[in-house]
C-alpha cells in the first residue's frame, strides 16, 4: 500500500470552509479512481512550532499499490483539484510538501 501525504501551508485568507471544500473534492476521487482505499485530512497539532514552518494542514490518500497512485497522479479531475490546492498556500507550490511512503 502507498500512503500519499500532502502537507500544506495555507495562506491566512483561506477559510476553513474553503479547505473543507477542497478536501471534499479529494475524498470524492475514491469513487472515481480505482485503488483509492482511504482519504483523511487533519490539522497539525505539533508544539514544535519552529520545525512546523507553517505547515498546519495535511491530508493523505491510501492507494492499493503504486499503479493506483500513478493513475491518480495523471487523472484530469485530480489535476484540476491539485491546481486549486496549489493556488491556496503561501508561495503556491512552495507551500506544499508531498511524501509517499510504503505502508
Amino acid at each position: 500500500m502507498i500512503r500519499h501525504l500532502v502537507h500544506l501551508r495555507f495562506r491566512d485568507d483561506v477559510s476553513a470552509v474553503e479547505k473543507q471544500a477542497l478536501y471534499d473534492r479529494l475524498a470524492g476521487l475514491g469513487g472515481h479512481i480505482d485503488g483509492i482505499l482511504d482519504f483523511q485530512s487533519r490539522r497539525n497539532v505539533s508544539v514544535e512550532t519552529p520545525l512546523v514552518r507553517g505547515f498546519l494542514d495535511m491530508f493523505w490518500l491510501d492507494f492499493r499499490d503504486q499503479a493506483a497512485r500513478d493513475a491518480y497522479l495523471v487523472d484530469p479531475e485530480h489535476q484540476a483539484i491539485g491546481a486549486d490546492i496549489v493556488a491556496c498556500p503561501e508561495g503556491g507550490a512552495e507551500g506544499v510538501f508531498v511524501c509517499d511512503i510504503d505502508v
